[in-house]
């Protein structure tokens, strides 16, 4: 919350308002894992840990078939454009489905659809039928079942642990999404040297299994009926109008913009570069990814350590500008290990900057309006995510991967310092 400001309607519910149980933040390296108090929160846990682990898999595999089965880094901005398109048709109005319906069964429905998807994946490549354009058909399905997924994974945080330990489980939720995406990316390349890429899609459908059964034990109390405008687009707007009248939150959503369209689109070139740039392999791609993974764990375990903090707003800041100053180190490396280095100093600053926006965003809003806000900044990301990949592609092609990156990373610098200029109440926002 900004000192200067009251806190926003709702911002401390009443102990066990959520169904969950508000005690005093553990003292000493218990308060890293506070969340995991909260039975709800250890179940999302271990299941989203065991199915983010298959995700990565899959995620590394994918890259590395599309461009070798197209050789080009455009057709790599394509399939990204394919998984994001669906964000501009469906997102929004998720966020509306979040705020209105239960959150679990939302997820439930949103995790059938990714298992579904990946098996018929598998198929595919098994059978020897795999083409570019199922590619495309199979970024675009698992893109729309995620248009509706993060508004709702997103806005449940809070039911799960309560709004005091909110930047506690952001932090753990990076922790074990980078977890995967440090062991993911590199594993799923080594099965796929050795026996190929469609047991990578085959552990990933056998993954969902686990967030499925976590989700199906949860025990959450009903949420408070929500005070409706009338219509979907109703409630639409208003959830828009409320974001761009309270100006931290406006200020968060479009930095995060900025950062996805400039500095994390680039990742779907990485299969380029580890050939192209590195002259390596389906290996080399997974180290990538999992170097980046790496740096972000490490981070997520030392913002989780942290606590209850009250200088959120100052270590954002922090991490808006050592981001662009990684990426420019990695767009000047031409070795592996360099590259590896660059990229791990990537990810520990884009755990700064995206968990401590949410964490923000979180606990800044109205628990009426939590699905819409949630679903803004999940658009800012995954709508925006495909017209950045797709540009990036295309730069790549025209003029390499290292001066398209490197570019990327001079605008996300110049908004990080009109940002710290412009806008110091964002570093003081506790």
């Amino acid at each position: 919350m900004t000192a200067s400001l009251p806190p926003p309607p709702g911002a401390d519910p009443a102990p066990g308002s959520l169904g969950v149980a508000v005690e005093d933040a553990p003292a000493g390296w218990r308060r890293t894992f506070a969340s995991l108090r909260h039975r709800n929160y250890r179940l999302w846990f271990g299941g989203q840990l065991v199915s983010l682990f298959g995700t990565w898999m899959q995620s590394a595999a994918l890259g590395y078939l599309v461009f070798e089965l197209t050789h080009s880094s455009s057709y790599l901005g394509y399939v990204a454009f394919a998984a994001g398109a669906p964000s501009w048709l469906f997102m929004l109005w998720a966020g509306t489905l979040a705020d209105r319906l239960d959150r679990r069964r939302l997820l439930l429905a949103t995790q059938v659809a990714m298992l579904v998807l990946s098996a018929a994946l598998a198929g595919l490549t098994f059978g020897g039928w795999v083409r570019p354009w199922h590619l495309l058909l199979f970024a675009f399905g698992l893109g729309a079942a995620n248009a509706f997924d993060a508004p709702v994974r997103q806005a449940i945080v809070p039911d799960l642990v309560g709004r005091r330990d909110v930047t506690n489980a952001i932090a753990l939720n990076s922790l074990m999404f980078n977890s995967a995406t440090t062991l993911g990316p590199a594993v799923g390349g080594g099965i796929y040297a050795a026996i190929g890429p469609g047991w990578c899609f085959s552990i990933n459908a056998v993954s969902f299994l686990a967030v499925l059964g976590a989700l199906l034990r949860m025990r959450l109390a009903p949420l408070p009926a929500a005070t409706r405008s009338g219509t979907a687009l109703g409630e639409l707007r208003d959830g828009l109008r409320y974001v761009v009248h309270r100006r931290t939150l406006l200020v968060l959503v479009l930095f995060a913009l900025v950062v996805t369209v400039f500095g994390f689109s680039f990742v779907n070139l990485l299969p380029a570069w580890a050939v192209r740039v590195l002259h390596g392999d389906a290996a080399t791609h997974g180290w990538l990814q999992s170097s980046r993974g790496l740096g972000a764990l490490v981070c997520a375990l030392v913002v989780a350590s942290l606590g209850r903090f009250r200088f959120r707003g100052l270590l954002l800041t922090a991490g808006s500008l050592a981001l662009p100053l990684a990426l420019l180190a990695f767009a000047a490396s031409r070795h592996p290990l360099a590259s590896y280095a660059a990229l791990c100093g990537y990810g520990a600053a884009l755990v700064l900057v995206f968990s401590l926006a949410n964490a923000l965003l979180q606990t800044l809003s109205d628990d009426a309006f939590r699905g819409r806000v949630m679903a803004i900044y999940s658009f800012a990301f995954f709508g925006f995510l495909p017209l950045g990949a797709l540009a990036a592609g295309a730069a790549a092609d025209a003029v390499g991967e290292p001066l398209t990156i490197a570019v990327g990373a001079g605008v996300v610098l110049l908004a990080s310092v009109v940002i710290l200029l412009v806008y110091p109440p964002l570093r003081r926002t506790a």
